[in-house]
């Protein structure tokens, strides 16, 4: 039995169209990744499903009886509550059935149709199991230690915990509710390792279906059975039957198959205007003069006649192809394809000596002592406000320490990427942006920056400040690739991309001959880059030389 039916459904705000002609059925027991570009309408299909957006077309049919979770719902309205009234709240459903139990088990006491209250008893006790009614407090407590939050005291109100307590507390109350579809919209924010891992599991027995928009590749990979994807420009969803790893291939495979189309029907146009020449030269060259028409009229004419025939028949096949061509594949994104290694004299490039910084009496660094090699690559980790992005920005030269010393090498050229995007102008458009400081006239730049397939041509002209947070962040990867650097230091290089640029970006920072220092809570990024983990505890650095491999032995 289906549990969702979406038939042909649109959205659109102003011009901008986010969803089109989106048909989807759902059925129990579905995991499905909701993936695609930033803007392209991944939530607005969540918020329609809950009720929360109007679609400008198309059908919803929820089967009746089905209980929907999403996680904005769980947690609005709830500030003054305790966490366990909200707790309680959220599994008021079991204590309903609970309570149809104990009436159901009066009347059988009473006699009447035993028959009929046995088997209304047996439905009942199935639906209470599923949703985890015998083992209730065993349950609370496991989902909201597994959160993490499980040492928060029940009468403590909401408003009273920090941000990432208040989203795994909700995120705690929803998975409590066991409802029979389940929508999370990016559920990994502000969870730690170990309760992603958790979060993991608890999905991957969940018998409901689940829907859920992330960036997290690794997450997408352990919980979900096919990926939903919307594309960027027809903004339709194509599912595929497999997880984040089996779309990822296939989108290779797409890509592959677009370069390969591309190379042919440019060699079928270089073919069919060399023909279309050759032809064209040869009938003029075949038409004789004086006495040799009469030969002419009898043979001749017929051959010219053919020709013409083939040569018509071939500017007629350029053109439909001219008219609508299999558009040009993007190159390969590059950070500095002439970067030579041995140009960098030091092997040292940024070394940190005794270095501490402190905010309001609070060292976030602590006398840190630390050096990049050539060819490091090195992800930081560590919990919000440990000091990872002020270590980057005092080796960036963006912030002074207040003790200690910073060394960065003469031929050290650094490309520096921001979380916050605070290195953006406040002003100008983004192509104002992209040319400052760079010689060239306006059509090569705009070639240089189009080249990199990440703006249309409308989104240069776009004022800075009015950019979305993801054209932001293209608009940074764009400046890192033009600015030659030989060294990178990337605060959440993968936030705020969508997974096809991400891929185009980590295997250009594989290509990538210089040294990398990442901040990131990103695993899939982490695994494929880290040879050292730094790890920021309490304003020191603590280093893994085994990388990842050897960090997640200690969690």
């Amino acid at each position: 039995m289906s549990l969702l039916t979406l038939t042909h459904l649109s959205k659109a705000y102003g011009d901008n169209q986010v969803l089109a002609n989106v048909t989807l059925t759902m059925h129990r027991g579905d995991k499905w990744g909701l993936v695609g570009a930033n803007g392209v309408g991944k939530s607005t299909l969540i918020k329609i499903i809950v009720g929360e957006v109007e679609p400008d077309a198309g059908a919803i049919e929820i089967a009746a009886g089905v209980e929907i979770g999403y996680l904005p719902q769980v947690l609005a309205a709830t500030e003054s509550m305790t966490l366990e009234a909200m707790i309680a709240r959220s599994q008021e459903r079991v204590h309903a059935i609970e309570q149809q139990l104990r009436v159901t088990e009066a009347l059988m006491a009473q006699g009447g149709d035993v028959a009929e209250a046995l088997a209304r008893y047996g439905q009942l006790g199935e639906e209470f199991e599923r949703l985890g009614g015998y083992d209730l407090a065993h349950r609370t407590a496991s989902v909201l230690a597994g959160l993490g939050v499980g040492e928060i005291a029940g009468d403590r109100t909401v408003a009273s915990l920090s941000g990432g307590e208040k989203a795994r507390v909700g995120l705690a109350a929803l998975l409590l509710q066991a409802p029979d579809l389940l929508l999370l919209d990016e559920p990994t924010n502000h969870l730690d390792f170990a309760a992603l891992t958790w979060l993991e599991g608890f999905l991957q027995s969940f018998d409901g279906a689940l829907l859920v928009v992330s960036h997290d590749r690794t997450f997408l990979n352990r919980t979900v059975r096919a990926i939903v994807e919307i594309d960027e420009h027809s903004r339709e969803a194509k599912l595929y039957a497999g997880n984040y790893d089996f779309f990822a291939h296939e989108k290779i495979l797409a890509r592959t198959r677009w370069v390969e189309e591309y190379d042919e029907q440019q060699e079928e146009i270089r073919e069919l205007r060399r023909f279309i020449h050759s032809k064209a030269r040869q009938v003029g060259h075949n038409r004789p003069g004086g006495g040799d028409k009469l030969a002419y009229n009898y043979k001749g004419g017929r051959v010219e006649a053919t020709i013409g025939r083939n040569l018509r028949a071939a500017e007629e096949r350029l053109r439909r192809i001219e008219a609508n061509p299999i558009p040009k594949p993007p190159q390969p994104l590059r950070i500095n394809p002439d970067f030579d290694p041995a140009r960098l004299v030091n092997k040292t490039p940024i070394a940190l000596s005794q270095v501490s910084v402190a905010y309001d009496d609070h060292r976030i660094l602590d006398a840190v002592t630390v050096t990049l090699g050539a060819q490091d690559r090195i992800v930081v980790v560590g919990p919000n406000g440990a000091g990872k992005s002020t270590l980057l920005k005092v080796m960036a030269g963006r912030l002074a320490p207040d003790e200690g010393d910073v060394t960065v090498a003469a031929s050290a050229a650094i490309g520096y990427l921001d979380q916050e995007q605070e290195s953006l102008p406040a002003d100008g458009t983004l192509y104002e942006a992209y040319a400052a400081g760079r010689i060239g006239e306006w059509e090569e730049i705009k070639g240089e920056l189009m080249g990199y397939h990440l703006f249309t041509f409308p989104d240069l002209l776009k004022p800075v400040t009015k950019l979305s947070v993801g054209q932001k962040r293209k608009l940074q990867l764009a400046l890192l690739m033009a600015a030659r650097a030989n060294v990178l230091l990337l605060d959440e290089p993968t936030n705020h991309i969508s997974l096809d640029v991400l891929e185009e970006f980590e295997a250009a920072l594989l290509d990538f001959r210089g040294a990398i220092i990442a901040i990131s809570h990103d695993r899939r990024f982490i695994e494929r880059f880290a040879d050292q983990v730094w790890e920021m505890r309490d304003g020191r650095l603590v280093r893994y030389l085994g990388g990842w491999p050897e960090y997640i032995e200690t969690l």
